[in-house]
């Protein structure tokens, strides 16, 4: 294949997570630490004067300031001019990370990656990474849809400042963080101090990569996938809310919920997993496209491997809102399950039509 000629691509690393989650501090760490690399790092600032890029340590890594605004759909064009300048500097690091604004949605940083053809040639989205103030969650759930966002989206949550709460409380936010979403590595952190080979490098956006570090990435009732202490392993999370906005408006006591709901109950995204049988491809993939043409705005991730009817390969897709792509990935080993799992992760989905049009895809058998 032509592809093994292409120079590798450079893995980018997005670091997000709202004011005052501890995202500086774990930069300063990968700053700092002696592990033989050399970082790029893009700095988004909100607002006309940077003072983050103040806050991060000395040393020799080269630190891009971005400060007209959160990284979203106004500044993407300065992200890929940004990105696109690093990659004219070949050999000069060998990675990129992204930390954005504590205000930012983090689903525009990693469009980028996707939808600019020459940043996606030569670079590759290795994980998004989100920090999880322990102490102040359950208030940031309750005024800012962006914190839950960030969980949503991210491959890797940091539960960090878990010193500054009980072991109950942690067991709680914990929780939380699984049923927003369910599918993340959850790590617990004080001062966001970590092995940053758990953070770095980890291939986690890449859903071909990640099954093939852990076979069981998508499988949360599998014996080795590791949950909080009051993980439900069901993770079915289904709220019937009208939320406008940013308004919170919830009934609880009208809700009957059995499985992986929070324990705070300020969430507004669900997560679907369906589970099926093989697939027939022409039913599959008019239907994918359709619900991420409808849905695609309240859908901030879905991944998923699909097994199609006499096709001998595991076929991995995944999407952000509207954008959808899936390639083989490797032959069906003997003695494997040939099933299809896939995963929503969004708001105001229709559970129902989902599971239904989703069990209306299976190739009938005789």
């Amino acid at each position: 294949m032509t592809e093994t000629a292409l120079p590798k691509p450079i893995p980018v690393t997005v670091l997000t997570g709202y004011l005052g989650a501890g995202k500086t501090t774990l930069l300063n760490r990968i700053l700092t630490d002696n592990h033989g690399k050399k970082y790029a790092v893009i700095v988004n600032e909100f607002g006309e004067i940077g003072i983050d890029n103040d806050l991060i340590v000395e040393s020799d890594e080269e630190i891009y300031e971005m400060n007209n605004g959160c990284i979203c759909c106004t500044v993407r064009g300065d992200l890929i001019r940004v990105v696109e300048g690093l990659m004219r500097r070949p050999g000069r690091f060998d990675a990129i990370i992204v930390e954005t604004t504590g205000l930012a949605d983090p689903v525009p940083v990693a469009q980028t990656f996707f939808m600019d053809d020459d940043v996606r040639q030569k670079t590759e989205l290795d994980a998004v990474v989100a920090l999880v103030d322990a102490k102040h969650l359950p208030l940031r759930l309750k005024d800012s849809r962006e914190a839950e966002d960030q969980i949503a989206f991210a491959d890797v949550v940091l539960i960090n400042k878990t010193d500054l709460v009980s072991p109950e409380e942690l067991a709680r936010i914990e929780a939380t963080v699984r049923v927003i979403n369910p599918s993340a590595r959850i790590h617990r952190t004080t001062r966001s101090e970590i092995d940053l080979t758990k953070v770095l490098n980890q291939g986690a956006f890449n859903l071909e990569r990640a099954l093939e570090n852990d076979p069981h990435f998508l499988d949360h009732d599998a014996p080795d996938h590791v949950c909080g202490p009051e993980c439900g392993h069901d993770h079915h999370h289904d709220h019937d809310h009208d939320h406008a906005h940013h308004h919170h408006d919830h009934d609880h006591e009208h809700h009957h919920h059995d499985h992986g709901v929070s324990p705070i109950h300020d969430v507004t995204v669900q997560s679907i997993s369906l589970r099926g049988g093989e697939m027939n491809p022409d039913r599959f993939f008019p239907w994918i496209q359709k619900i991420t043409q409808t849905d695609g705005p309240n859908i901030l991730r879905l991944k998923g491997i699909i097994a199609f009817a006499g096709d001998d390969e595991r076929y991995v897709v995944q999407g952000v809102h509207m954008i959808v792509e899936g390639d083989h990935q490797r032959a069906w080993k003997d003695g494997e399950k040939r099933e299809s799992r896939l995963v929503f992760i969004g708001r105001d989905l229709d559970r129902e039509k989902i599971e239904r049009t989703f069990k209306a895809c299976e190739a009938q058998t005789n």
